[in-house]
C-alpha cells in the first residue's frame, strides 16, 4: 500500500522525527509576532534549512489566549518537506503526481469522523464566539486590514452537475459569523459555481477545511481541470478512498480526519469589499468587491490544530507548494492531454511567484516540436503565466543561470520570440495602475512571451572538460575534504554536435602531452595571408 499520513497530526509527528519541525513553547502573539518569526527563514536561510513551526501558546493582540495550537509552514517549507508529505524521495514527486492524476480513487462517506467531535450550530455557535474561537493570525502585520485564513480549502459543488471542487482561497475575518472568500480569478471553481448559483437565485453552499493531511492539501492548491475531483486525486495519492463525513448544515462532504471545518452559504445577491492583503505576487493586493460566507456551523476535533500557509512575498511556503503542483500539472497537460513527445522536465520558478516564468526542457531527438509546445502553453487551459521558455535537454530548467545561458546563445529575438495576447491577471499591476481595477476595466491589454531557446541546428560542445576528467576531479575534491558540492548542469562537456574526428583526435593527443604534433600539422597547412 502507498505510504501516506491519515491526518495533519500524523504528518507533524513525521516532521518532528525528521528534524523538520520547531516546537515553539513560549507565548506568541498571532497578530504581531507569529508570521514575522516564520517569515525570517525565507529571507535568511537556504531552502534546505527551512522548517515547520508548531506554536503551542498562542495569544491575540488583545491579550486573549487560544486553546488551539497553530501549525505554520508545515506542508511545503521545502521540496524535501513536500516529498515527505507524499512519502517519497524528492526525485519521486513527479511519479507520485502522475500516478494520482492517472488513477484517482473516489472518496467514501462514513457515518462519523473526528472532525465532528465538537459541533457548533445555531445559538451554540454564537455563544462559542463563532470564528473568534479560531486563532486566525494576521499574515502581514502593519499591512493587512484583518486576519485571513490561508490554508483554507473551500469545497463547493457545481449546481448543475454536482461535480465537487476544492480550491485554496484566502478568507478575511469580517465578523464572528462572516468570512470573506477571494478566488482571484473568474476561472476558479468556486467562481464558476457562484455564477451558476446566482443564475438560479440561490446562495452557494460551501465548507472550508482548515487542517488536513498533505495528500488532501496538495491537490487543493493545484490548478486542476474543473471536472476533476481533488478529493479523488487525494485518494490517488493514498491508494485508497479518502474518508468523508457529511456536513451538519449544508449538503457537502468534508475529510473525516480534518482538524476544523467551517460550514456556510456564500451570498449571491451581494458582494463585499475585501483587502488590502499581502499576496503571493509579492505585493499588497488592493481592495476588491468579492464573495463572503455566512457561517452556519463550525466543527472540529477536540484537540484541534489550526494550520496556515506562509504566503506573501516569494519564496514562501505558498510558492513552493504551488511550484511543485504547477510543474506536474503542466507536464501532464503537455504529455498526456496534448500528446506532445519529448517533454523531459518542467520548471516553474519561485522567484516569479511560481506562476509567471515557466521553463520546459525538451528533446528534439525524442520528437519534441518546441514551437508547437510553446503555442500550446499559450492556451487558457495551460495556465502557464507570462513567460515560457523552451530549452534543450543539456540545460537545467530549474537553474536560472543555465536558462539565461541558453537564451543568450540559442535564440534570436527576431526569430524565436512570440508575443501572444492573454487575459490580464487580477493582481498583475504591470497591466495598469492598481487603482484602475486590473482585470475589471474594458480594453486592458495583457500578453505572454514565448521564447524558443533550443538549438535549431548542431552546435559545438560545451566548453567544459569531458566527463572522465571532471569525475576524476570530483574524486580528488572529495579526498581533500573540500566542501560538499551541488553540481549544476552541465558540469562536464559532451564531445558531440559540430565536433569532427580531427577535433577528437587532437583533444586526445593534448591530454597525452602530444600537442606539438598538432602544432606541426598546423605549420604544414599554413595559408597565405
Amino acid at each position: 500500500m502507498t505510504q501516506y499520513y491519515r491526518d495533519l497530526r500524523e504528518f507533524l509527528a513525521a516532521l518532528e522525527a525528521h528534524d523538520m519541525l520547531v516546537r515553539y513553547t513560549e507565548p506568541i502573539d498571532k497578530d504581531t509576532q507569529l508570521q514575522p518569526l516564520v517569515r525570517l527563514q525565507f529571507r535568511g536561510l537556504s531552502e534546505a534549512q527551512r522548517k515547520g513551526f508548531l506554536f503551542e501558546q498562542v495569544t491575540g493582540a488583545n491579550g486573549r489566549r487560544f486553546t488551539m495550537p497553530v501549525a505554520a509552514c508545515c506542508m511545503a517549507a521545502s521540496r524535501a518537506m513536500y516529498a515527505l508529505g507524499l512519502g517519497c524521495a524528492p526525485d519521486r514527486i513527479g511519479a507520485r503526481w502522475a500516478q494520482a492524476l492517472a488513477h484517482p480513487v473516489p472518496p467514501e462517506v462514513l457515518a462519523h469522523g473526528p472532525v465532528q467531535e465538537v459541533v457548533y450550530t445555531g445559538a451554540a455557535l454564537q455563544q462559542a464566539g463563532g470564528l473568534d474561537m479560531l486563532p486566525i493570525p494576521l499574515a502581514t502585520p502593519g499591512m493587512d486590514n484583518a486576519p485571513y485564513t490561508s490554508a483554507s480549502y473551500w469545497i463547493t459543488k457545481d449546481p448543475e452537475t454536482g461535480i465537487r471542487n476544492v480550491g485554496t482561497y484566502r478568507g478575511q475575518l469580517k465578523s464572528p459569523l462572516r468570512l470573506g472568500c477571494y478566488p482571484a480569478s473568474p476561472q476558479k471553481g468556486v467562481a464558476v459555481h457562484w455564477r451558476k448559483a446566482r443564475a438560479r437565485g440561490v446562495p452557494l453552499e460551501a465548507a472550508v477545511v482548515l487542517g488536513a493531511a498533505p495528500h488532501v492539501a496538495y491537490p487543493a492548491v493545484a490548478f486542476l481541470p474543473r471536472d476533476v475531483d481533488e478529493l479523488a486525486v487525494a485518494g490517488g495519492f493514498a491508494g485508497e478512498p479518502l474518508p468523508l463525513v457529511r456536513c451538519q448544515t449544508v449538503d457537502l462532504e468534508v475529510p473525516a480526519a480534518a482538524e476544523i471545518v467551517i460550514e456556510g452559504r456564500i451570498a449571491t445577491d451581494y458582494l463585499e469589499e475585501e483587502g488590502p492583503f499581502g499576496e503571493f505576487t509579492g505585493f499588497m493586493a488592493r481592495r476588491e468587491f468579492t464573495y463572503y460566507l455566512e457561517v452556519t456551523a463550525i466543527t472540529h476535533r477536540r484537540d484541534a490544530i489550526y494550520n496556515l500557509f506562509l504566503s506573501q512575498f516569494p519564496p514562501s511556503e505558498s510558492s513552493k507548494i504551488r511550484q511543485i503542483a504547477m510543474e506536474n500539472t503542466i507536464r501532464r497537460f503537455l504529455s498526456v492531454e496534448r500528446g506532445f513527445s519529448g517533454i523531459r522536465d518542467v520548471a516553474v520558478h519561485e522567484s516569479a511567484s511560481s506562476q509567471n516564468f515557466t521553463v520546459i526542457q525538451v528533446s528534439r531527438a525524442d520528437g519534441a516540436d518546441p514551437p508547437a509546445i510553446l503555442a500550446a502553453m499559450a492556451q487558457p487551459d495551460a495556465r502557464s503565466g507570462k513567460m515560457v521558455v523552451a530549452v534543450d535537454e543539456d540545460v537545467d530548467p530549474h537553474d536560472a543561470d543555465s536558462v539565461l545561458w541558453a537564451m543568450a546563445w540559442r535564440m534570436q529575438p527576431h526569430r524565436d520570440l512570440e508575443v501572444r495576447s492573454v487575459p490580464p491577471h487580477e493582481m498583475d499591476y504591470s497591466v495598469m495602475p492598481p487603482a484602475e481595477g486590473v482585470g475589471t476595466a474594458e480594453g486592458q491589454a495583457a500578453s505572454m512571451l514565448l521564447i524558443d531557446a533550443t538549438r535549431k541546428w548542431p552546435y559545438p560542445p560545451q566548453s567544459l572538460p569531458t566527463r572522465e576528467y571532471m569525475e576524476d576531479a570530483l574524486r580528488l575534491w572529495q579526498a581533500a575534504g573540500l566542501p560538499e558540492l551541488r553540481l549544476r548542469e552541465p558540469w562536464y562537456g559532451r564531445p558531440e554536435g559540430v565536433w569532427t574526428a580531427t577535433d577528437r583526435e587532437e583533444a586526445a593527443r593534448a591530454v597525452r602531452g602530444d600537442y606539438y604534433a598538432t602544432g606541426e600539422r598546423m605549420a604544414r597547412e599554413r595559408r597565405p595571408s
